[in-house]
């Protein structure tokens, strides 16, 4: 997968984490990009660590998930270092 397929799973990982945790992580579109692309390489390392599956495709159904799985993990991690302290 070339680079331009990266920052589209990236993106649309980071919409879907997003749509899928919502609250304040803060962060417009090119932290939900940033995100979504640093979710998606975690969760194609921790897919080839743990299951032996990376991300190859793009259009595999465990690309997605992989790449979804890691957005989510990468958006509580962030959401828990920027959460203003009451």
């Amino acid at each position: 997968m070339g680079f331009i397929g990266w920052i589209v799973l990236g993106l649309i990982a980071g919409a879907i984490a997003k749509a899928i945790k919502p609250g304040e992580q803060g962060g417009g579109w090119i932290a939900t990009l940033l995100l979504g692309i640093v979710g998606a390489v975690l969760g194609g390392w921790i897919g080839s660590a743990i299951f032996g599956v990376g991300i190859n495709e793009f259009w595999d159904l465990s690309t997605w998930l992989l790449a979804i799985g890691g957005a989510l993990i990468v958006l509580v991690i962030w959401g828990l270092l920027t959460r203003k302290r009451a």
